[in-house]
């Protein structure tokens, strides 16, 4: 069995996730696929930052976190709840944006139990983190270091495909040679999300697989994501 797919068959009595948080404003919406991409790289930086690193704040709640399922729980905020959660304590990524739409923001928190979330958290929704899809990546090749490739074969919410491409980013980070990650972490974790078609999905293999367990928005277990660098 593939080290991926036994990371996503074994949990912990009580579940823990990695809490992410993107803005919906309604005066200055993000695109999808650029709240995608900010939560992927957003993921990556948090997983690569001092603090979730060995001697770090966050480091042994990252490490029994990424023990068991590397499940994600992205909610949306904006205003004063949004600054409450920020002051928790967080990484963050802003990035995309043109004249017709304001830039993504991505907020990742360290991991915990899904139950009781900091209240700072449980405040903020999960459902409706629906953005505009209007248009694809603004990320070329030659910046990209690493391609996230969402299936053609699933249709999921801005929220569901942010995670799943978290995920794929995570574990492209975990399994690519130190010196590709470094190539990454110098780019500033540059990297572009993509749907092929059904003849190329049908066709590729990636060195990253995400299988989703099929809780929520798709019916288990489906390979949502590819990633590949």
């Amino acid at each position: 069995m593939t080290e991926h797919m036994r990371r996503h068959e074994s949990d912990h009595e009580v579940p823990w996730s990695l809490p992410i948080v993107v803005r919906r404003s309604k005066t200055n919406i993000a695109r999808h696929i650029d709240v995608v991409e900010a939560t992927a790289r957003a993921v990556v930086a948090f997983l690569d930052d001092p603090r979730s690193r060995p001697e770090g704040q966050w480091h042994e709640a990252v490490e029994y976190w990424r023990d068991g399922a590397i499940r994600k729980v992205v909610r949306r905020g904006d205003g004063q709840k949004l600054e409450d959660a920020r002051a928790l304590g967080c990484v963050e990524v802003t990035f995309g944006g043109n004249e017709d739409f304001g830039p993504a923001e991505a907020l990742v928190f360290p991991p915990g139990p899904v139950e009781p979330l900091p209240k700072e958290l449980k405040k903020l929704q999960v459902g409706g983190t629906e953005f505009p899809d209007e248009g694809g990546t603004s990320v070329s090749v030659a910046e990209a270091v690493v391609t996230i490739e969402l299936s053609p074969l699933v249709t999921l919410t801005t929220g569901k495909a942010a995670a799943q491409c978290g995920h794929g980013a995570q574990l492209a980070y975990e399994q690519m040679p130190a010196e590709a990650r470094d190539r990454w972490r110098a780019s500033g974790f540059s990297l572009r999300v993509v749907t092929p078609t059904k003849s190329e999905w049908a066709a590729g293999e990636r060195p990253v697989s995400v299988v989703d367990a099929g809780f929520t928005e798709v019916d288990g277990p489906t390979e949502t994501v590819r990633a590949w660098w």
